[in-house]
């Protein structure tokens, strides 16, 4: 792990480390927000919570957490790479159909470079008889679509269906994870906080009138708001709320990526996340990284293309919060149900306390990318650190 707060590199030309620069001191602000459950919500919530509080009592028990050593170590016992067919799944039809395609492409490159026979296959008509045809059938599948299908179960449950080792969460876990308010009630029970919110389908201003709502809403939760669609990613459909008057543009930006709206109370403070990735049922918590726009906002432009927003690993915390975070990265990730990979984003208030915004199941691997970013910021050789997963999955023999 770095010693000191670094500004990692926005881009990257291959699996080399790049040297990392030093850090600015400019401080962090950005919204926030959690979820008032309705009965479906909390009997879901409640559900997967069970199983979180039941983890958690093992959690003295767990395997001790993986170090660098550790991935050296279980990457240089790949043996026989190129005899192994490693397919990549990115594109489909979400609204996050060109990150995921670089995503895809980017995880390919550095996997060739350590040797693995790789294919990149879209969303199609064509991948079921691809992944069924013995002649093209994968041995270890990397599904790195983003949005609805690659992030909701969908491709997840596909795969299992057709008894395909695959890399990630699984289907169940990716659809609590997917769903914005279960995810925050599934973890507030497991512990954590997350910001007050409400959550309000379409068809609820038509019928009862926009004006009516609105005035409930301002009434309730007061203002700055964020607004987001409850399912999505990648910022698409998110609006910084900071006047009445911008409401009715906010949710009209949000409706037109999804048919219900997450209208949260939003939180100033540092804007962390915090990756974790698993190896052999061992954890790998990466240091969290810190965001920083000059908007205060990190939209859907900050994370796609290289700009002012700065990055700085690990984030410009004391390490009693640091730590902080990093636990309550970890606690989403069990109490989720997620596996392999995950990536949880949170906002850190003025008291220091984390707030979680939402767990992602399969994290962009642009270079842009906040996972790729940590990990080389921490000193991890991304063509390594990927083998280490890929053989990590391989060696576990899976069937679902």
């Amino acid at each position: 792990m770095a010693a000191k707060h670094s500004k990692t590199p926005r881009q990257q030309t291959g699996g080399k480390t790049p040297a990392v620069g030093k850090s600015k001191t400019t401080a962090s602000a950005t919204p926030t927000t959690v979820d008032s459950p309705d009965t479906t919500v909390a009997t879901t919530a409640g559900e997967v919570a069970k199983r979180a509080r039941r983890t958690s009592h093992r959690s003295t028990r767990e395997p001790t957490p993986f170090t660098m050593d550790d991935v050296l170590s279980l990457a240089s016992k790949a043996t026989k790479r190129a005899d192994k067919s490693l397919l990549v799944i990115c594109g489909g039809l979400s609204h996050e159909r060109d990150v995921s395609i670089s995503s895809g492409h980017r995880v390919q490159g550095f996997l060739e470079e350590a040797g693995w026979t790789v294919h990149v296959h879209d969303m199609d008509g064509s991948l079921l008889p691809y992944l069924t045809d013995e002649s093209t059938r994968p041995d270890l599948v990397w599904p790195l679509l983003h949005g609805a299908n690659g992030e909701d179960g969908s491709i997840r449950d596909v795969l299992e269906m057709a008894e395909l080792p695959y890399i990630g969460s699984r289907a169940k876990a990716s659809r609590t994870a997917w769903s914005k308010p279960i995810a925050k009630n599934v973890v507030r029970l497991a512990g954590l906080q997350t910001p007050h919110s409400v959550t309000l389908p379409e068809s609820m201003f038509r019928e009862l009138g926009v004006e009516p709502v609105i005035d409930m809403l301002l009434g309730s939760l007061g203002l700055p708001l964020f607004i987001k669609p409850t399912m999505g990613g990648s910022a698409m459909g998110c609006t910084m709320v900071t006047e009445q008057s911008q409401l009715t543009q906010a949710l009209i930006n949000c409706f037109a990526y999804g048919d219900v709206a997450l209208i949260e109370q939003a939180v100033t403070g540092t804007e962390v996340s915090v990756s974790i990735l698993e190896f052999d049922g061992h954890p790998l918590v990466l240091p969290p990284l810190e965001i920083w726009t000059p908007s205060g906002t990190y939209d859907f432009e900050a994370r796609s293309t290289p700009g002012p927003t700065e990055f700085y690993v690990p984030a410009r915390l004391d390490a009693k919060t640091t730590q902080a975070v990093s636990d309550a990265a970890l606690t989403a990730h069990r109490a989720l149900g997620l596996r392999d990979i995950s990536r949880t984003d949170f906002i850190v208030d003025a008291h220091g306390q984390p707030q979680f915004l939402e767990s992602n199941v399969a994290p962009g691997m642009t270079d842009t990318s906040l996972l790729p970013q940590s990990a080389l910021a921490a000193g991890y050789n991304l063509p390594e650190l990927y083998t280490a997963l890929v053989q990590s999955v391989l060696n576990q023999k899976r069937t679902n």
